[in-house]
């Protein structure tokens, strides 16, 4: 799914706990996008171990890869009857009539990450807090979403840097496993854990430190590409009120009109890449390294492009650039530029 972050700390999960039932570690296996082979991966599955210990084989990225997929449904009854693990790990959108995906959700289980919203959010904010005997408070928490939203990697990372500002000695000892996600799981005291005694003792009350609204407004700086996609979302819904409402949301915080007007500009040529991009490959799967864009960009571009043609956004690129010369030539004060731009779109 969608979030990877949680989704990675369940692959590692799953990865140490086979580790610690088969200490030789020789039959833990991993093919991803670059070197995935189907034969490379039949004859993993088909060589006996050596340990007589049970293999797990990974395959991450596997569903863009129509070759493999095709091959593997031909011999699914060999990897079904087989005794290793095979964990399919996937970050991209898997359409809902997919051929590999209907014939794994009816043999294996499935779990999937969604992006936490609203309650589970908060939820999970609080708790990773709670791991740094950190605590909150409930505006400085609503702000804190509000800057990040539900991006769990950036919102860990800024979690980290909240806690080293108020609380440095906690975060050091603590940094060391959130660094790394391969990373083993802190062990507990009765396993000699004793350096995480008091750090991971998640009844403890965390009065002593408290993040405030003053800590968010002074070290996170909120992501203006996610306002930029929802007023993005908005056009395509034809709801030119709130797009105006996001715009001039980000005027009233001091955000230069030029920075948005590049920043609208950036996420439509992204569209626009894509969309042609989706018409000549006829498949939700985009090759990154075609794009040259990050996948996370792919991904909400995807699902954005599908609300336009390729000629309304050929049509918004040009007026983009239009608005941008008449602003850069004293035609127009930016702010009314940006005004006109979203009331023609």
């Amino acid at each position: 799914g969608p979030d990877t972050y949680r989704s990675r700390q369940k692959l590692n999960e799953i990865i140490e706990h086979y580790k610690k039932v088969h200490k030789s570690g020789l039959n833990l296996k991993y093919f991803d996008d670059e070197n995935l082979n189907f034969q490379d991966f039949k004859d993993e599955v088909r060589q006996t171990s050596m340990f007589a210990e049970k293999k797990l084989i990974i395959l991450a990225e596997a569903f863009p890869n129509s070759e493999f997929k095709e091959k593997f449904l031909k011999g699914a009854k060999i990897f079904r009857d087989a005794e290793d693990v095979i964990l399919f790990y996937e970050t991209g959108q898997i359409p809902e009539k997919d051929s590999l995906f209907d014939f794994l959700i009816k043999q294996a289980k499935c779990q999937e990450f969604k992006p936490l919203e609203g309650q589970r959010l908060r939820n999970w904010i609080k708790k990773e807090f709670e791991k740094y005997q950190t605590g909150i408070e409930n505006k400085a928490l609503d702000k804190l979403i509000e800057f990040v939203g539900s991006n769990l990697w950036q919102m860990s990372n800024e979690i980290r840097k909240l806690v080293s500002y108020r609380a440095p000695r906690a975060a050091r000892r603590r940094d060391k496993s959130l660094l790394n996600l391969r990373s083993a799981p802190p062990r507990s005291v009765a396993e000699g854990g004793k350096e995480n005694e008091v750090l991971f003792d998640h009844k403890s009350k965390y009065k002593n430190i408290e993040i405030s609204s003053g800590d968010i407004e002074l070290l996170v700086k909120p992501k203006i590409e996610t306002d930029i996609f929802k007023t993005i979302d908005a056009l395509a819904l034809k709801d030119k009120k709130q797009a105006l409402g996001l715009v001039h949301k980000h005027l009233e915080k001091g955000d230069s009109p030029l920075y948005l007007l590049s920043m609208i500009n950036f996420q439509f040529r992204n569209l626009l890449i894509v969309k042609d991009l989706i018409q000549k490959y006829r498949s939700p799967y985009i090759p990154s390294k075609v794009t040259n864009l990050h996948p996370y960009i792919i991904k909400k571009s995807y699902s954005l492009a599908q609300k336009f043609t390729i000629q309304e956004l050929k049509k918004i690129y040009q007026k983009i650039f239009q608005v941008d010369l008449d602003i850069k030539t004293g035609r127009v004060e930016p702010e009314v530029a940006l005004d006109l731009l979203i009331a023609e779109i």
